[in-house]
């Protein structure tokens, strides 16, 4: 039995180095994903701004803020934050800012269908797996920490 073990983890150390050569990408493609969702989301509230204060007047209970300060902000962190991610520039700070961004989207509606409840919980993991490991090589902060030591 040990031998197999042995064996077993020998193959799985091999495949866990070889695939650790495409963390990097994989975490720039979930932070660029992300980055488009959020974005893409902030820009269809500028698009229609009147609209925009409608839904967080009429549809979007966000706790503990007027409705207008609620846009602002949200439209600010759903344009602001997604560029940081994307750029992998002050990560921690942008991720964690989604994330709670994305709570507070799923619990200010007062309905929301299982497609994009599902959807919020994809985004929320990739959120979290970029928050706990960092935002990879390919980043600005990664370049960041090389240059200041």
């Amino acid at each position: 039995m040990k031998i197999i073990l042995r064996s077993y983890f020998s193959v799985a150390d091999a495949i866990d180095k070889l695939l650790s050569f495409f963390k990097p990408v994989a975490l720039l493609g979930a932070r660029l994903y992300v980055a488009w969702v959020f974005f893409a989301s902030g820009l269809t509230k500028l698009r229609d701004w009147d609209s925009t204060l409608f839904l967080f007047e009429e549809e979007y209970q966000v706790p503990w803020l007027n409705f207008e300060v609620a846009a602002y902000l949200g439209t600010g962190g759903e344009l602001l934050l997604p560029i940081l991610l994307a750029l992998g520039l002050f990560t921690s700070f942008a991720s964690i800012g989604l994330f709670l961004f994305n709570i507070v989207a799923v619990i200010s509606l007062e309905f929301i269908a299982p497609a994009a409840f599902s959807q919020h919980i994809i985004w929320g993991l990739l959120i979290a797996l970029i928050a706990v490991w960092g935002p990879g090589k390919i980043s600005a902060d990664h370049w960041l920490r090389r240059v200041v030591g």
